[in-house]
This record gives C-alpha cells, sequence and structure tokens, in this order.
C-alpha cells in the first residue's frame, strides 16, 4: 500500500508541488535560518558563540535579543526602514504607471509586431546592471544632456516645488536621482508580467461590454484593469520587494537624505564589522517584506474562495 502510495505521489503532482517546495526551503528557509542564527549569537573574535550549548550534562539554549530591542528604540533605523518603504513604494507606482500603457500597447500591436516590443523591453538586460546605473550618473550630473534637458524645459523648478531636489538643477544624489534610477532599472519586472496576463485577455469581453452601451474608457476601468489584477499584482512584488533592499543604486545615485536599509547593512557588515547586528537589520527587513504579503495572499485567497 505504501509503495503504491509512493508510485502516486512520483508520478502525479507529488514532484510538481515538492520541487519549489524543496527549492524554497534550500535557498530561502534555510539561509534565512543561519542568518537568524547570527541575529541572536554573540560575536566572538572570528565567529560566533553557540546558541545551544551542553554543560555539566544540562543543555542551554542562549538567545541575544538586544540587537532587536535596539532596532525597536533606536530612532535611525525606523526612519531608514520608513524610508526604504517608501522609496520602494513610489518607484512600484511610476513602474505601474509607465509600465501598464506599454504593456497595453504591446498586447495590442501586432502578432508580426510583438516579438520585436518584447525584445525592446528586455534588450536592456544585455548590459551590466552595474553599467546602467553608473551612466545615470553621468547624465543627470552637470553638463549630462539629461539634466541640460531638464533644466532647459524647467521641469527642475518643477522637481524642487515637489521636494525632490535640494535645489533647482540640483539632479544628482536627491531623492529624485534615487526614485529614477530605482524605476528605470525595474520597468521590465513591471512590464513583462503586465504583457503576459493582458495577452492571454479575451477581446469578446471588452466587445460585450461595448455592446451593452459601456464607452472604451469604462470598459478599460471595469473590464480589462480588474481581469489584469494579476499581473499588477506580480509586476509590483516583482519591483518593490528588490527595491526595499536595494544597495547598489542609493549608493550611485542616492544622497545623504536617501538612506535606505542596503546601505546600513553593508555599513553594520562591513564599517562596522558587526554581524549579528547587521543579520537583524536583515531578519526585519524580510518580515516587513514576508509577513504584509502573506496576509495579502491569505486575504486574496479567502475573497476569491469566498466569490465561488
Amino acid at each position: 500500500m505504501t509503495l503504491q502510495r509512493l508510485k502516486t505521489w512520483f508520478g502525479g503532482r507529488g514532484p510538481v508541488i515538492g520541487l519549489p517546495y524543496l527549492f524554497l526551503l534550500a535557498f530561502f528557509l534555510l539561509p534565512f535560518l543561519v542568518v537568524f542564527r547570527i541575529s541572536v549569537s554573540e560575536m566572538e573574535l572570528v565567529g560566533f558563540e553557540d546558541v545551544l550549548r551542553f554543560e555539566d550534562g544540562v543543555l542551554q539554549l542562549s538567545l541575544k535579543f538586544s540587537n532587536y530591542l535596539f532596532i525597536l528604540e533606536d530612532a535611525l533605523y525606523l526612519r531608514t526602514y520608513l524610508s526604504s518603504l517608501h522609496y520602494a513604494a513610489l518607484a512600484t507606482l511610476l513602474c505601474l504607471l509607465i509600465g501598464y500603457p506599454f504593456a497595453y500597447f504591446m498586447a495590442r500591436a501586432r502578432p508580426s509586431l510583438q516579438p520585436a516590443l518584447l525584445m525592446g523591453v528586455m534588450l536592456p538586460f544585455w548590459t551590466s546592471f552595474l553599467l546602467r546605473v553608473y551612466a545615470w550618473k553621468g547624465l543627470l550630473s552637470e553638463g549630462g544632456w539629461v539634466a541640460e534637458l531638464i533644466v532647459g524645459s524647467g521641469l527642475d523648478q518643477l522637481l524642487y516645488a515637489l521636494g525632490l531636489i535640494p535645489a533647482p538643477g540640483k539632479l544628482m544624489h536627491t531623492p529624485f536621482s534615487l526614485v529614477l534610477g530605482m524605476t528605470y532599472t525595474y520597468l521590465p519586472f513591471m512590464i513583462l508580467p503586465l504583457y503576459g496576463n493582458l495577452a492571454k485577455l479575451d477581446l469578446r469581453l471588452l466587445e460585450a461590454a461595448a455592446d451593452l452601451g459601456a464607452s472604451p474608457w469604462t470598459a478599460f476601468w471595469k473590464v480589462t484593469v480588474p481581469l489584469s489584477r494579476a499581473g499588477i499584482v506580480a509586476g509590483s512584488m516583482l519591483v518593490f520587494i528588490p527595491c526595499v533592499g536595494e544597495y547598489v543604486i542609493p549608493e550611485l545615485l542616492g544622497g545623504p537624505e536617501t538612506l535606505m536599509i542596503g546601505r546600513v547593512l553593508w555599513d553594520e557588515f562591513f564599517a562596522n564589522n558587526d554581524w549579528p547586528m547587521a543579520s537583524s537589520v536583515a531578519v526585519v527587513m524580510v518580515l516587513l517584506i514576508i509577513v504584509p504579503l502573506m496576509l495579502f495572499n491569505r486575504a486574496q485567497a479567502a475573497s476569491q474562495e469566498a466569490a465561488r
């Protein structure tokens, strides 16, 4: 009986379900547990104290939570987390506002033109991520053609009024340059899921909405947008999650007022050489992302179940 169940499991959906779980176990859960173990350990000269020790016939568990208490007490870490979430959310919103029309255009383009448009979206990946980000330093610095275009058109006055730059003409090492760099870098991650979702949209639903008297704009908001919600959520997660922990873009394009958690992690690891503190910061960052995502998925599953 047991052998028959094993044959059924390996010949059915078992590998399809089990392999992703094994992947998550090996490349997410186990590394996360290692980082958590470091965060609750006491650092020695060349290593960390064991959290489990066997002394005098007694098994002792020693966990150090002072780093987490320090994170809660220090306003710097709270401001850094909020700043990271703020800039990541802003970049995600801009990617959605720019990426949705582009993905919609790609999905409605001629079939012969869609491969070329898809290649255009993926073309930036052929160049090093670091080089693409570093190129913006030259474009936004004084004398760069993008900087001259912004200053010449008077857009720097608008950016200054919105508080995105400290002074007219100063574009580098500002919230503007940081958000611009993240939006440019992660825009393809928003477009591709949206395109995959919109390309499968049943156009007969739009025809039915038009037959019922809906205008094109009403049909778009009432039919297209709700049916593309899965692509919106997937693209937003693909942009928001890496933006929260981004280090390279804030380091190259951001300034002192755009402190993000990735730079704090770097300082704790390599400048202060305080690995337990850095691990604690990383654990809190992961929880800030994972816990709301789990709650959102649970609420979404509950709403789908109620709709049935």
